[in-house]
């Protein structure tokens, strides 16, 4: 039998509190102490009940848009953004063309922040809203053709989480072998420059990530069935998937093999499988060290493309290197992979924005080579609009400049985000680059994301299609994308001047036409399967594929 944690566990230490309380104040010391106990934690067994998805098969192979939520959209006017901003949002996200939506956690956590050091993994953050906040999320959502992931932050709790409040009180807690313990703090280890283990009286507890968020023990079966029970209870109420957080990190075997061991790789596999017992469920998985091999179908079955990143910047801005790192990428990477060209994290590099400096031309390429290459791309919440960065100082450090509110308007007070005071300080180019301002430009980054979503949602060989004869020729990168009866034709020009391309292996007496609806006349293959064409300087072009006719 599971250990647990329910009421009768802090009512137990109550009763034993007052037998020190004198009668007089018994009644006191009782309230005094029950308010000092963490609230009662739901670790019962949950069974999955399956549901048919309200979604249209394929969704998640749309783009994404990643929301840390605190910084998207308030709500309530508490500064704090919050599920029912994100739900006045959709309609915005559906205009885009977005398919799905990646939470960032939003569980109960101790931080009050990032929300990656978990108190509670069945419920939503007090700051966000309530359970029903979040069911209404999910039908809005599903009635505008919209998926929902959340990040589950499986490794790790918070240490102030009730399980490790109890496991510290020493062995006897029914808590401990839930957590990672060595009597002593072992030597020779080394994590990102600093040492995972902690001491305390009780005995060393391992933490990857710092002190403040303690390794489950994922040897000890009750937690693995802990977590299983927890996804179910998400999945139950129609969440369409999760962003695993850190599996990598499940199982360490000594200091020196303690990142990506087959134990971790086991837990993932059997977790995948959990979640897409349900139908057209989607699982993407960080994984730094080896994305493509936890993209792997019988694995996570897609992970977040860490490598590619840095490169689409590089590429838009001209690099010739970077340009054929790019067009290399899938024909070894699985088409499963999530691509992305900015993150919430700082080690995945800046905002696009501040990647290219501001240069609206070299910003779009970039968009453009994630958009249309295989993968399913992730905008971080923001990059549609060309969002910059805040600038560094002493308490905006670390991650927190990349994790601003949204520019939802000009106001420099607000940005639209909140009607009260921001919990931190707006974009600085909030002015130029804001959401209402964007929207209205037929010529802005949003035009152009907007642009490129709806020529990945109209052509199913853009959303899913194959990857054939990619090229390079100078700072000219080309491409086909095949999906059935359907190609593509992705012509993508990094060069500050216009350029004329050879475009090879394409059918013989093929006919290209422009996809966009402007005025651009065909372009006829010929007997070799070759095409010439004039491509304008930093201009990207996609072309519908059309076979001969038959005699």
């Amino acid at each position: 039998m599971q250990p647990s944690l329910p009421r009768n566990f802090f009512y137990a230490a109550i009763l034993r509190r007052l037998s020190h309380c004198a009668m007089g104040v018994a009644l006191a010391c009782c309230a005094l102490y029950a308010v000092a106990q963490p609230a009662p934690i739901d670790i019962s067994a949950v069974e999955s009940r399956v549901v048919p998805s309200a979604l249209p098969a394929g969704w998640q192979h749309g783009a994404f848009m990643e929301i840390f939520v605190r910084a998207y959209k308030d709500g309530n006017g508490d500064g704090v953004g919050d599920l029912k901003g994100v739900t006045q949002s959709l309609d915005y996200l559906k205009d885009l063309g977005i398919k799905g939506i990646w939470l960032m956690p939003i569980t109960t956590n101790a931080d009050g922040d990032h929300g990656y050091a978990t108190t509670d993994f069945r419920n939503i953050d007090p700051a966000y809203g309530t359970l029903a906040d979040f069911d209404e999320l999910i039908a809005q959502a599903h009635a505008r053709g919209i998926g929902v992931i959340m990040d589950y932050v499986i490794n790790h709790s918070a240490a102030a989480h009730p399980m490790f409040v109890s496991a510290k009180t020493g062995p006897t807690s029914p808590f401990y072998d839930w957590f990672v313990w060595e009597k002593t703090a072992p030597t020779g280890w080394d994590i990102w420059g600093k040492n995972p283990w902690t001491q305390t009286e009780q005995g060393a507890y391992f933490g990857t990530f710092g002190p403040h968020m303690p390794d489950f023990n994922f040897k000890n079966p009750a937690v693995l069935a802990y977590h299983q029970s927890s996804l179910r209870f998400w999945l139950n109420r129609g969440l369409d998937g999760y962003r695993l957080d850190a599996v990598p990190h499940l199982v360490e075997t000594n200091a020196k093999d303690w990142n990506d061991q087959p134990e971790s790789r086991k837990i993932t596999s059997d977790l995948r499988g959990l979640i897409t017992a349900y139908p057209q469920r989607y699982v993407v998985c960080e994984a730094t060290a080896n994305p493509q091999t936890y993209a792997a179908p019988d694995l996570c079955g897609s992970a977040f493309a860490f490598g590619l990143e840095k490169h689409l910047g590089q590429a838009a801005r001209g690099d010739k290197k970077s340009i054929q790192a790019v067009a290399d990428y899938f024909k070894t990477a699985p088409h499963s992979m999530a691509t992305f060209a900015s993150n919430h994290d700082i080690f995945a590099g800046l905002r696009l924005w501040d990647q290219v400096k501001g240069d609206a031309a070299q910003y779009k390429l970039a968009a453009a080579s994630y958009l249309l290459l295989p993968g399913t791309p992730f905008i971080y919440y923001g990059e549609e609009i060309g969002m910059a960065g805040l600038k560094q100082t002493k308490d905006v450090d670390g991650d927190l400049p990349i994790r601003a509110p949204m520019s939802w308007t000009a106001d420099t007070q607000g940005a639209g985000f909140t009607t009260g005071t921001p919990f931190r300080a707006i974009a600085p180019n909030v002015k130029q680059q804001n959401a209402a301002a964007e929207v209205a430009s037929p010529t802005s980054i949003h035009a152009f994301y907007k642009r490129m979503l709806k020529l990945r949602n109209t052509y199913p060989s853009l959303a899913s299609g194959s990857y054939v004869a990619p090229f390079v020729q100078r700072q000219v990168f080309g491409f086909q994308r095949s999906l059935g009866a359907e190609t593509s034709l992705v012509l993508i020009n990094y060069a500050k001047q216009s350029a004329r391309v050879r475009v090879p292996s394409l059918p013989a007496h093929a006919r290209l036409s422009n996809t966009d609806g402007r005025r651009i006349a065909p372009v006829q293959v010929n007997a070799q399967g070759q095409a010439h064409v004039t491509l304008p300087a930093q201009s990207v072009q996609v072309f519908a594929v059309f076979l001969p006719s038959k005699p």
